[in-house]
This record gives structure tokens, sequence and C-alpha cells, in this order.
């Protein structure tokens, strides 16, 4: 199972700062993302910097039709691959 976002922050253009509950905790850049598909609608009112953790699906989210899996940005913080990750924590079981 993989740790829970507990706070998260637009710094500037596409990166976001975000801790977990286990204490990890930095700085995602998500600018690859940036005017792909549902991603253009950052560009509109501001939208990238309302950045919240949706309090019932724990996703990062921007409104109700955009968000972001927390686990996917999880892995991106400690530079791992989800079956590095899998393995890992099955290792310690």
């Amino acid at each position: 199972m993989f740790p829970k976002p507990i706070t998260v922050e637009s710094l500037d253009k596409y990166h976001i700062a975000l801790k977990y509950d286990d204490g990890t905790a930095g700085t995602v850049d998500l600018s690859n993302l940036a005017h792909q598909g549902v991603f253009e609608e950052w560009e509109k009112n501001n939208l990238f910097s309302k950045v919240y953790i949706d309090s019932e699906t724990q996703t990062i989210a921007w409104n109700d039709e955009l968000d972001i899996c927390p686990d996917a940005l999880y892995l991106r913080l400690i530079g791992m691959s989800f079956e590095d990750y899998k393995s890992l924590t099955h290792a310690t079981d």
C-alpha cells in the first residue's frame, strides 16, 4: 500500500510540492503534461495554482475532472518504478 498525500502546494508553472504521511516530501515537475489533452485546462483561470488533495479520492486534483494519481507522483518523488516499489514492499512483508 502506498503512503497517502497530506499536503500539496503549487510552486511555479507546472511544479508542485508534495508531502506524504510516511515523511516523503519533495517537488514534482509536471511540465511534461502541460498543453497535453485535458491538462490544457491548467492554462485557464490560473487553474494550476489551485491544486488540492481531493478528500474523497485522495488524488491530486485541480477540479472535479482533472486529477493525477498520488501513487504515480509518489513513485516520481522516490525515483522508483512500480515494479521496483512492489518488490521492495513485498520484501519487507
